[in-house]
């Protein structure tokens, strides 16, 4: 009896803290929709990305949008973003996250650029209330939760690694191999791309998460010959996806590579050279897409950088944007407000293609890019 006294209870008192949590975060976000209702003057947004270390772009999208929006306005006042680079460091991300958590004027937030950042500060974000817009973050975990205000930019992994594995297919690849990071977005990839190949027939013959030296690799480079593996899948972000492609080549691996949108940076070329000629790779960004919209961001792009715009430049800009659509169409600036149309949007036009949401905040209907790396440039796939 007293054993069950006590395990009753510890079962209260955890019940009792949960219910104050779920309560004090209710509160909060009710707190945040309550000041913002009010406010008036600028409308404030929060931007996490690890600007100078890994920007590609996105902040010139961003700016490019700002400076549009502004032009006119939304809801009669002007947006202004408070930018913190959070060096792709979870660390230095969560601290982000609890500052901007803290702030009662803000209204959204953009960022991070990784699933390991990410992940871990959305949940301080939609503790606190506030709308976040995830350009970047692929890992399912970001949405799988059911955290009220997270809205997803991009496919996830599921998406991406599933659209690569029947590219692998229609390609004639029957065997193939996966190299992978060992975190949130190297895992996810990796498990879409080999449950998809599994149902189309494909075989994974190995999945390898790392390595010690060459001398390790040519072992597999060996190994994988007598398996008949006919392509490799690396399921990896920059910069290190490149150093691993050009690792591979050097170690004998001839098969050829494919990737997620973890490598789809010019960098590719400029760091693994020939080694990573002919490999292809997702994006979710077209810039010779004729579309009047993209070839308008383009060439208002290249006119005030002077440079192509990437997937990321896309990504800041479209995130900006679509911000903008929420509070026009919500009529509000409460993120309460926004989420909930954001998650009714659907086949809202960006340079990046259609976006449409679903209760789950997941992007649906945005096209998946192919792109091949030749000559040290990328082409895109039909």
């Amino acid at each position: 009896m007293r054993r069950k006294a006590i395990a009753f209870i510890a079962a209260a008192a955890l019940m009792t803290m949960c219910l104050a949590s779920c309560s004090r975060a209710g509160s909060l976000s009710q707190e945040r929709d309550q000041a913002l209702r009010k406010q008036t003057g600028d409308i404030l947004v929060g931007v996490a990305w690890p600007f100078a270390s890994r920007n590609d772009g996105f902040r010139e999208g961003l700016q490019l949008a700002l400076d549009e929006i502004n032009e006119h306005g939304v809801l009669g006042h002007r947006l202004q973003l408070i930018e913190q680079d959070d060096n792709n460091s979870v660390t230095e991300g969560l601290e982000i996250a609890q500052s901007f958590s803290g702030n009662l004027k803000l209204t959204a937030v953009i960022g991070h650029r990784s699933s390991a950042v990410t992940v871990p500060a959305a949940q301080d974000y939609d503790h606190a209330g506030l709308l976040l817009l995830a350009p970047s973050s692929t890992a399912p975990a970001l949405t799988a939760s059911g955290m009220e205000r997270v809205i997803r930019l991009i496919p996830n992994d599921k998406q991406i690694g599933s659209a690569m594995a029947k590219f692998a297919f229609a390609q004639g690849y029957r065997h193939a191999a996966i190299f992978y990071t060992n975190d949130e977005y190297g895992r996810g990839l990796a498990n879409a791309f080999e449950d998809e190949a599994e149902r189309n027939g494909t075989q994974i013959v190995d999945r390898v998460s790392d390595y010690k030296d060459l001398n390790d690799l040519r072992r597999l480079a060996d190994k994988w010959k007598l398996l008949g593996c006919d392509a490799v899948f690396v399921a990896e972000s920059m910069p290190e996806g490149a150093a691993l492609i050009s690792d591979l080549r050097k170690a004998g691996v001839e098969a050829p590579i494919l990737g997620g949108d973890g490598l789809d940076s010019a960098a590719l070329a400029e760091t693994a050279g020939e080694a990573a000629e002919q490999a292809v790779v997702a994006s979710i960004f077209d810039p010779t897409d004729k579309a009047d919209a993209v070839q308008q961001f383009v060439r208002r792009y290249k006119d005030r950088y002077g440079a192509e715009p990437g997937k990321m430049a896309a990504q800041g800009y479209d995130a900006l944007q679509l911000l903008a659509y929420a509070l026009t169409k919500a009529g509000t600036r409460e993120p309460s407000k926004l989420a909930e149309t954001l998650k009714g949007t659907k086949s809202w036009q960006g340079v990046a293609g259609l976006h449409s949401f679903d209760g789950q905040g997941d992007v649906s209907g945005m096209p998946i890019i192919l792109k091949r790396l030749e000559g040290g440039k990328f082409h895109y796939l039909p």
